[in-house]
C-alpha cells in the first residue's frame, strides 16, 4: 500500500508530462533544456536503457555527470560495458569539471595498459588507480594555477562510478553520493531498494571514528559546527577529487584565503581520494540502478526513489525523480512547486542542491551478451550540455 506522502509523489508519473518541450534548446540527442533543468529522457546502453536529467541550484553549476558504453578499454579486443559518473563539486564547478573530463579515459588507458587475455574484465584495482591519477593530475593543475587562481587549492568533488562489465557491478564511491538497486523480491512480489555505496559524510558516526583513529592526535579532526558535524570545521565528505587544502601542506598558505587555511600545520593528508569500491554479480531480478548526487537523497528516501522508477515509464523517469525532490523541497519550505521554479540559480541553492540522476536499467539478456561490440555512446550531461554519438 503506498502511503498517501508517496502517492502525491509518484502520482505525476501518471500524467503525461509535456512541459519545456518548446523551451528546448538542444535536440534529444544531446538532452533538452528546461530552463535551469536539463534532461535526456531515454537511451541505450550496452545493458539496456537509460535515463538522465540534471537540475542546478548553485550560480555556477557544480554537478556534473557522464554515461559511457562501449569499450572499457583502449586495448583492442577489450570488454565492453557501461560506465556511469556523478561528480558533486563543492566550493566551485573545476574539480567536477576536471574529473568528467578525465576519470573515464584514465579507467580506459590503465586498464589498456594492463590488458592481458588471463585479465580482460575490469578490476577494482583498475578504478583505484584511475581514481588516483585524476587526483594526481587535479593537483597538477592546481600548482600551475596556484598563483593566479589559489582558490582551486580549496574546490572538490565528490565521484561516484558505476561500471557493467562482463556480467558484474563495479561500485566506487568518494564521498556522499549514492547509488540504490532497484530488485524484484519474489517472497514480497515487490521491488525493494537496496543501497550499494558506501558514504564518507562526517554525519555518519562510522566516518567520524574512521577520522579519529587516522588522526589520532588531532582533537578537532571533526567538529560539530551549527548542528552539522564537519572535517576540521570545513567540510562535510571525508573523501574527495581536490580539496588540495586539506591534503597538502604545500597549499595551507597563502595566497590562499584565510578562512581555509588551516591554523595548524598537519603532517599527512586529512581527506582521501581512494574510493571505497565493491563487486557483485547481476542477477535477473537486478531490475534498474539509480545513481544520484546528494541533492536527491536529502528529499527522497532510497525505497521512495525506488517506488517511483519502478511505477513509471521509463522514458523521462530521471526527469520525474528531479521533480519529485523538487516537489518535497518546496513542501518543506511551504511553498508551491510552480513557485520553486521562478528562483533563479544561486538564490535556488537556499532551497535545494544541485541535483543529478542517471536511472539504469538493466537487461539480463543483454547483460549476459555484454561483451558483444555494439554502438558507442558518450553523453556528459549538464546545463552546458554536449553529448557524441559514435557508430
Amino acid at each position: 500500500m503506498i502511503s498517501g506522502t508517496l502517492m502525491r509523489i509518484v502520482a505525476p508519473c501518471w500524467k503525461p508530462s509535456v512541459q519545456g518541450e518548446k523551451s528546448s534548446r538542444c535536440g534529444d540527442a544531446s538532452g533538452r533544456v528546461d530552463g535551469l533543468l536539463w534532461y535526456k529522457d531515454s537511451g541505450v546502453h550496452s545493458s539496456g536503457e537509460f535515463s538522465m536529467a540534471v537540475v542546478q541550484a548553485n550560480n555556477l553549476l557544480e554537478d556534473q555527470c557522464q554515461l559511457e558504453s562501449g569499450p572499457m578499454s583502449l586495448h583492442e579486443g577489450g570488454p565492453q560495458g557501461t560506465f556511469v559518473g556523478i561528480y558533486d563539486g563543492h566550493g566551485g564547478p573545476e574539480a567536477s569539471r576536471f574529473v568528467n573530463d578525465n576519470l573515464f579515459k584514465n579507467i580506459q588507458t590503465i586498464h589498456g595498459a594492463g590488458f592481458t587475455s588471463e585479465n580482460h574484465g575490469m578490476s577494482a584495482d583498475v578504478i583505484t588507480k584511475a581514481f588516483l591519477e585524476t587526483e594526481d593530475e587535479f593537483l597538477s593543475l592546481i600548482r600551475r594555477q596556484w598563483i593566479n587562481k589559489p582558490q582551486i587549492a580549496s574546490v572538490g568533488s565528490c565521484c561516484l562510478v558505476g561500471i557493467v562489465c562482463s556480467g558484474l557491478l563495479y561500485i566506487a564511491n568518494a564521498g556522499d553520493s549514492r547509488v540504490v538497486l532497484g530488485r524484484f523480491d519474489k517472497s514480497i512480489q515487490e521491488v525493494r531498494a537496496i543501497q550499494l555505496s558506501i558514504e564518507h559524510n562526517a554525519s555518519y558516526e562510522s566516518v567520524r571514528e574512521e577520522l579519529r583513529s587516522t588522526h589520532p592526535d588531532d582533537p578537532q579532526i571533526v567538529v560539530l559546527k551549527h548542528k552539522v558535524w564537519r572535517v576540521k570545521g570545513l567540510i562535510q565528505v571525508s573523501r574527495s577529487i581536490g580539496d588540495a587544502y586539506l591534503k597538502n601542506v604545500e597549499f595551507n598558505k597563502e595566497p590562499l584565503l584565510a578562512k581555509f587555511r588551516l591554523s595548524e600545520p598537519f603532517h599527512k593528508p586529512i581527506l582521501k581520494a581512494e574510493p571505497a569500491i565493491s563487486v557483485q554479480k547481476l542477477y535477473p531480478e537486478d531490475r534498474f540502478l539509480i545513481f544520484a548526487s546528494d541533492g536527491l537523497w536529502e528529499h527522497l528516501s532510497n525505497q521512495e526513489a525506488v517506488d517511483i522508477v519502478n511505477s513509471c515509464p521509463h522514458n523521462g523517469v530521471a526527469r520525474k525523480l528531479v521533480k519529485a525532490a523538487l516537489r518535497e523541497a518546496a513542501k518543506k519550505r511551504e511553498m508551491r512547486y510552480s513557485d520553486l521554479k521562478k528562483i533563479d540559480r544561486g538564490v535556488r541553492r537556499h532551497f535545494h542542491d544541485d541535483i543529478t540522476v542517471i536511472v539504469l536499467f538493466l537487461d539480463s539478456h543483454l547483460i549476459s551478451r555484454s561483451s558483444l561490440r555494439g554502438q558507442s555512446i558518450s553523453i556528459k550531461g549538464s546545463n552546458g550540455v554536449y553529448a557524441n554519438l559514435i557508430g
